[in-house]
């Protein structure tokens, strides 16, 4: 079964280790991502996600001292006409706060979970299995897209 024909909705939100295997060639996701990123190119989905991405996708680039990985992330992961980024505010520290206390999940990935659902996100594609315990939302784990 691909990716598309699992996600619910028209809107999707998209966790960091999804731009990371787009932009760093995860061979096994590739077809995967090139659909997703080919529908997000052509307005047949919207794609939704946190500053908090951007933070966490540049960390290895600088420990690497990678100037080039670090503009490729920066150029992608910033709001356009199929990505909206999301700003970290109050509400959602304070959803992100309530799912953590239900969940126990880490506080960054309760951040993504919250940022999903204020923004009506009908699915959330990661390939962390622990997000399966977000609550109101379709997790697609995409890992698991290669088993079936």
């Amino acid at each position: 079964m691909g990716l598309l024909e699992v996600i619910k909705g028209k809107k999707i939100y998209l966790d960091t280790n999804i731009f990371i295997y787009a932009v760093e060639g995860y061979e096994e996701y590739l077809e995967h991502l090139d659909l997703l990123f080919n529908y997000l190119e052509h307005g047949l989905l919207q794609a939704i996600t946190s500053e908090l991405s951007l933070s966490e996708v540049l960390v290895k680039p600088m420990i690497d001292e990678n100037i080039h990985l670090q503009n490729i992330y920066q150029d992608m992961i910033q709001t356009s006409s199929s990505l909206e980024v999301i700003n970290i505010d109050r509400k959602i520290l304070i959803e992100s706060a309530n799912i953590r206390s239900k969940t126990k999940i880490k506080l960054p990935d309760s951040i993504h979970g919250a940022t999903a659902i204020f923004n009506n996100c009908s699915d959330f594609l990661t390939n962390d299995k622990q997000l399966n315990l977000l609550p109101d939302i379709n997790v697609i784990i995409l890992e698991d897209l290669l088993n079936k």
